[in-house]
């Protein structure tokens, strides 16, 4: 577009300065993009020349703020784990009951992943099938951690309960409500973000963490 010769003049004398983003906002832009491209139902595999275009730059600018895609996606996953484990010990350390621990901790994650539908397909592999494997590892090892925790909250629970076997007890339904979340967040993924995980959830979740 050819300028007036007003405007010609004005950024002659007054050069317009280009705001310079701060240090890591562009690579959390980027991420954000990356995520909102995610809760498009039915995306297929997002290539960095689909995100590049949608951030209106180009490639070469991506992988000055990431060394590869796969590390774009773990930054996402980063940002899952900071988000999920900062509340979820939190819950541990203020709640010294074992059973609302759990049902806080299940809550938490079906309520984050409901709001945030682009994670949501990261956290069940979806949105990493075509990528690196490590990345799926990964988010698999994020499970187990939250399984690890529930069974120290649901062993609390039994020991109080009196049962005879609380490591027994703790274990086999921390592994129930494992995978309780994954499978309602399956769920939440699949159908087009149309069945909300945490729908009907009061029910199941009092009875597995009783």
């Amino acid at each position: 577009m050819s300028e007036t010769p007003a405007e010609s003049a004005g950024s002659e004398s007054e050069p317009k300065k280009r705001k310079r983003p701060r240090p890591g906002e562009r690579r959390e832009q980027i991420l954000q993009v990356l995520a909102g491209m995610l809760e498009q139902p039915g995306a297929e595999r997002i290539t960095t020349a689909a995100l590049a275009a949608r951030l209106e730059v180009s490639e070469a600018a991506l992988y000055r703020h990431f060394a590869s895609k796969a590390q774009m996606f773990e930054g996402l996953i980063e940002f899952i784990e900071s988000s999920a484990f900062t509340l979820i010990n939190q819950i541990a350390e203020r709640e010294p009951s074992g059973s609302a621990q759990a049902q806080r901790i299940v809550l938490l994650l079906l309520q984050f992943g409901e709001k945030n539908p682009g994670m949501t397909r990261v956290m069940v592999g979806d949105a990493l099938v075509f990528e690196h494997e490590r990345l799926t590892a990964r988010m698999n090892q994020f499970f187990d951690r939250v399984e690890s925790q529930l069974r120290q909250s649901l062993r609390l629970a039994a020991e109080a309960a009196g049962s005879a076997t609380p490591t027994v007890d703790a274990q086999a339904l921390a592994s129930a409500l494992t995978s309780l979340v994954v499978g309602r967040l399956q769920r939440y993924a699949r159908s087009g973000f149309k069945r909300p995980p945490t729908e009907q959830i009061e029910l199941p979740l009092q009875r597995l963490s009783a």
